[in-house]
């Protein structure tokens, strides 16, 4: 009789220290290694001085993706379109570096090393930030803080709406609803009172809600294909290595691969790489994580929809009638 208790008891004392390695794992891995690795950086200014930063930067192979600009002007343009992270501008005066604390404060940190250690000694390095962080969050410490509350709330969501046997319209309409309002909330938290994102108000409550979006409805999908189960592994990847592979606290160029990749495929990373785009950068590099975020949107819904679909044609309220039918059958053969 007591068979039965031990084994869960057994599995209980394993499972728990595997969760904890996994999740070390996840989290502690990804921040131990943290080095360029392709990172995209510009090289602007004459030709001679140009090709010695270019050369510099091509020594340390694999860490830096070289993408050469004429001038300052073009290098500029090119860290307010996220094309490169930051850029170094060769000059009479010594080299120019050009970074953007909003896209990264790691990597500005980082460039500005980088190019003051290689310098000639004596040289001066002027640095200018073309497009800064916020004064509430020069560090970018709360935007990152950010992304695992979002990730909290879309899980909450999708479990709820499991666990509450939601489904079809009424589960989708949960979902959404849900999220939209977890946008608005966590806008006026970050833009209008902390001050840690400056960009267009409405459009980073639509972020924020379509991060949440994504999240919930992915976690509900997976739980309406494969119950209770799905929300386990919901869990697993939004919350275990969505927020821990999302690179939003320094760069996804920064993690060994191919983690900062996988961490853009899942909602957390494309939600907060979106949201870096549209809080200081206009809208720059945004397609790729709406895409992203639409489609975790859409599959989860979808898989919603149609598990509200087959519960209704052969689930538990259609399978009711034959057992509720019998003993009227029954009573009526009798009294026949």
């Amino acid at each position: 009789m007591s068979t039965a208790p031990n084994r869960r008891a057994v599995a209980v004392v394993l499972l728990i220290p595997l969760v904890v390695t996994l999740a070390l794992w996840a989290f502690a891995w990804p921040a131990a290694r943290i080095a360029p690795r392709d990172l995209p950086v510009g090289v602007a200014g004459a030709a001679p001085a140009a090709e010695q930063l270019q050369r510099g930067f091509e020594q340390r192979e694999g860490a830096f993706e070289v993408h050469r600009f004429d001038d300052e002007a073009a290098a500029r343009e090119a860290i307010e379109d996220r094309v490169v992270y930051g850029a170094v501008v060769a000059g009479p005066e010594g080299p120019h570096v050009l970074t953007a604390t909003a896209a990264s404060p790691v990597v500005a940190q980082l460039l500005r090393e980088a190019v003051t250690a290689a310098a000639p000694e004596g040289a001066q390095v002027r640095v200018t930030d073309v497009v800064a962080a916020p004064a509430g969050d020069p560090r970018g410490s709360a935007l990152g803080a950010s992304v695992l509350p979002l990730a909290l709330a879309g899980m909450g969501a999708g479990a709820a709406v499991t666990l509450m046997g939601l489904r079809g319209a009424r589960a989708a309409l949960t979902l959404t609803g849900a999220a939209a309002l977890v946008g608005l909330a966590a806008a006026a938290v970050t833009h209008s009172w902390l001050g840690v994102i400056a960009g267009s108000w409405w459009a980073e409550a639509g972020v924020l809600g379509l991060t949440v979006l994504a999240i919930g409805s992915a976690v509900a999908g997976l739980g309406a294909l494969l119950g209770p189960r799905g929300l386990g592994v919901g869990g697993l990847l939004m919350i275990l290595l969505g927020n821990s592979f999302s690179g939003v606290t320094s760069a996804p160029q920064l993690l060994p691969e191919p983690v900062g990749a996988i961490g853009q495929w899942l909602p957390p990373g494309a939600g907060g790489s979106l949201l870096r785009s549209v809080a200081f950068f206009d809208g720059s590099a945004a397609g790729g994580p709406v895409l992203t975020l639409a489609l975790w949107s859409a599959l989860g819904l979808a898989a919603v929809l149609i598990a509200g679909r087959r519960g209704t044609a052969g689930g538990p309220a259609g399978a009711a009638e034959p057992a509720d039918s019998a003993p009227v059958a029954h009573e009526a053969a009798l009294t026949g």
